[in-house]
């Protein structure tokens, strides 16, 4: 971005527009003419939208917070509406984050002012204590963003702590899976040119003295252990999990032999990787197919001989193929998700004989994801990316499955229909995938909601008829529905809105 753009004037946003539903068209305009018109486009790239335009999620901009919550020695910082950055501060400890999130508040004057700008860079100023601190992230949410508050502007670093700023609106990053990879490739960005520049500080726990395979994506916690053990014959090892828990982490994960996108959404990050040479694998060892080609695309990453890689096989394929054998899952089943991983856990699901029909995800396809993409659709499985809520309902609605997994609302909607459900972020992705530990790890829970499909019924048959939507709840007379208050009222708003569109395109 020329400094011409950096220090354009702040775009004005009326004051309906000034929160993030004031308008996405709006937001987008306001930001491109206050300079952030290269972002956009490098975001509108990177993370292509659906056909329906975004996904229905929590605000992006919680993947980015997440990141930088989990990092030791790192600070974080929001710039956003009052209400946005509750929000955002409340979930991240509600997924126990238990450190504090900085906060740059701001008014109409100060934004339109440049004053903003200032109490940001007077607050990194404050916090960038090198005793403490390695790095300081601050992020841009949707208003800032679109008044073209320039964090590129700040020092890049202050007595020696790094500064990163990065946007992340709602217009621009479609879901908040694809925000850890804005931070994480701002990261990586950084940590590159300072490997280029000189020496950098060690790994914590030291450098392997084996070539290692960057893994790119949060796993679960004993999946790296587990794709250790499977390197290990190939004479290789697990290297760092991007995004990383700590700065010096990074250069030991750009100082690999390849990077395996077990998640494939990384797209920046994947290109910063190959910026620095590296070779990037899609797909994970996931149940017993996808353990063997993983195994087979990783050698010939890494030159590995077809000894060393029949040998790696030899040792762990019997075993998964044993574990799958044990713990067999029999029904008919529908998947939906927001995390990324909702392909691999479809593979797994179908070597552990599930009848699986439908897998939505929220993230776009990529060239990474397309092994599973092919394998899945191979066994007449529907893949669906950038999936709508709609669409995952509905799946749950043409397939009727005896199991359900998906998010809120896809779990409560098929409850409602007597379907039993589970939650994919808490109950599925929070389990190991990967080998040996990862085959039969999902049957105990699946089965269990699986044998309740009879609970169901009878709970439907028990509550049947004592009211829906407006009749729910408990009455002394049931209510009479008045269907011409609704339609009155349905008229007034769509009388507002046709007045709403009117007046943005004078």
């Amino acid at each position: 971005m020329s400094p011409e753009a950096a220090v354009a004037e702040p775009a004005s946003l009326p004051a309906e527009g000034r929160d993030c539903h004031g308008g996405r068209e709006q937001l987008r305009a306001a930001a491109k003419a206050a300079g952030k018109g290269e972002t956009l486009e490098r975001y509108a790239k990177d993370y292509p939208a659906g056909p329906h335009d975004q996904p229905q999620s929590m605000c992006p901009a919680f993947g980015a917070l997440r990141v930088g919550l989990r990092m030791r020695r790192t600070a974080t910082v929001l710039s956003g509406s009052a209400c946005c950055v509750y929000g955002l501060t409340f979930t991240s400890h509600f997924y126990g984050a238990r450190r504090p999130v900085g906060y740059v508040p701001f008014n109409s004057e100060t934004l339109v002012t440049g004053k903003l700008y200032e109490d940001i860079r007077e607050a990194v100023n404050q916090l960038a204590d090198p005793q403490a601190y390695d790095a300081v992230v601050v992020i841009n949410l949707c208003v800032p963003t679109a008044s073209g508050v320039p964090l590129q502007m700040l020092p890049k670093d202050i007595n020696g702590v790094r500064v990163i700023g990065i946007d992340v609106p709602g217009f621009g990053v479609p879901t908040h899976a694809e925000a850890k990879d804005v931070l994480a490739a701002a990261m990586l960005r950084y940590a590159r040119t300072e490997a280029e520049a000189g020496p950098v500080a060690a790994p914590r726990a030291g450098v392997s003295s084996q070539p290692t395979v960057t893994l790119l994506g949060e796993v679960f916690p004993a999946d790296p252990v587990t794709v250790g053990a499977l390197l290990e014959p190939l004479g290789l090892a697990a290297g760092p999990v991007v995004p990383t828990r700590e700065w010096r982490e990074l250069y030991a994960a750009l100082d690999c032999e390849a990077v395996a996108a077990l998640h494939p959404f990384y797209t920046a990050s994947v290109r910063e990787f190959q910026v620095a040479g590296r070779r990037v694998v899609g797909s994970a060892p996931v149940g017993y197919e996808g353990t063997a080609a993983w195994l087979e695309a990783i050698g010939a990453a890494c030159n590995v001989s077809e000894p060393k890689v029949a040998l790696a096989k030899q040792r762990f394929l019997p075993a998964i193929q044993g574990a799958l054998a044990r713990m067999p899952i029999k029904g008919r089943i529908t998947l939906s998700g927001y995390e990324g991983s909702e392909l691999l856990v479809g593979r797994l699901l179908i070597e552990s004989g599930a009848e699986l029909r439908y897998v939505g995800t929220a993230c776009p396809r990529t060239p990474w994801s397309d092994p599973d993409r092919e394998w899945l659709e191979a066994r007449g499985v529907q893949v669906r990316f950038r999936a709508s809520l709609e669409q995952d309902l509905a799946a749950v609605a043409e397939y009727s499955p005896d199991l359900a997994i998906g998010t809120t609302p896809v779990v409560q909607k098929a409850k409602e229909a007597a379907i039993p459900a589970l939650y994919f972020t808490n109950l599925i992705s929070a389990r190991p995938l990967m080998g040996p530990a990862g085959a039969g790890s999902l049957a105990t829970v699946i089965n269990a909601a699986l044998g309740n499909k009879a609970r169901f019924a009878a709970m439907q048959d028990f509550f049947g008829g004592v009211g829906k939507k407006d009749t729910s709840g408990i009455w002394t007379d049931t209510p009479v529905p008045r269907p011409e208050f609704r339609e009155r009222y349905q008229a007034q708003l769509a009388k507002v809105a046709k007045a709403r569109r009117a007046e943005e395109m004078v």
